[in-house]
């Protein structure tokens, strides 16, 4: 069974969060929710919480076939903690699926693996991504190489089933 690691921080997306939780373990996938260490449970901006798996600093990206970083404010947490960038760039140098919806693109920013990729995030983190040297696209759906990116809550159906697709 193919495992998934869903990034988690305080202040997350929380739709960003649940849909997928919820839409991959319906696919069949082994789903770990991953926190930076710094809270054991996260609360969404909405407050709705989510208790985390495990620390990602504590797990190897070889096990995981994709990572999934949601939205919200999270992002701008999560990239402040190495272990998170280095996971995700483990889980881009192998190949493995990196997908990022609305603000999650700042971790692709910060992990450095987007420059001359084409992708999508929310529209007010739409310089980061260029400056980052991405191509930016305003539309639901980019995928590039093992690189999936959504912009918003609204773009999770066709961002949850571009994930599964990439796995199948």
């Amino acid at each position: 069974m193919k495992k998934i690691a869903i990034l988690v921080e305080r202040d997350f997306q929380d739709l960003e969060v649940f849909y997928p939780f919820y839409r991959l373990k319906e696919a069949g996938f082994d789903v770990m929710v991953l926190g930076t260490g710094t809270a054991h449970t996260y609360f969404g901006k909405y407050g709705i919480s989510i208790t985390v798996d495990a620390d990602v600093a504590d797990m190897d990206p070889a096990q995981f076939s994709a990572v999934i970083i949601p939205g919200g404010w999270a992002p701008d947490h999560m990239r402040l903690h190495d272990s998170v960038i280095e996971f995700v760039r483990n889980l881009y140098r192998d190949q493995k699926v990196v997908a990022a919806i609305c603000h999650g693109g700042w971790i692709l920013a910060s992990a450095d693996i987007i420059n001359g990729k084409h992708v999508t995030a929310y529209r007010a983190i739409k310089d980061d991504m260029i400056n980052a040297g991405g191509l930016y696209e305003d539309k639901e759906l980019v995928k590039d190489g093992n690189i999936i990116t959504s912009r918003k809550p609204d773009d999770l159906p066709a961002f949850c089933k571009a994930i599964i697709d990439a796995l199948a």
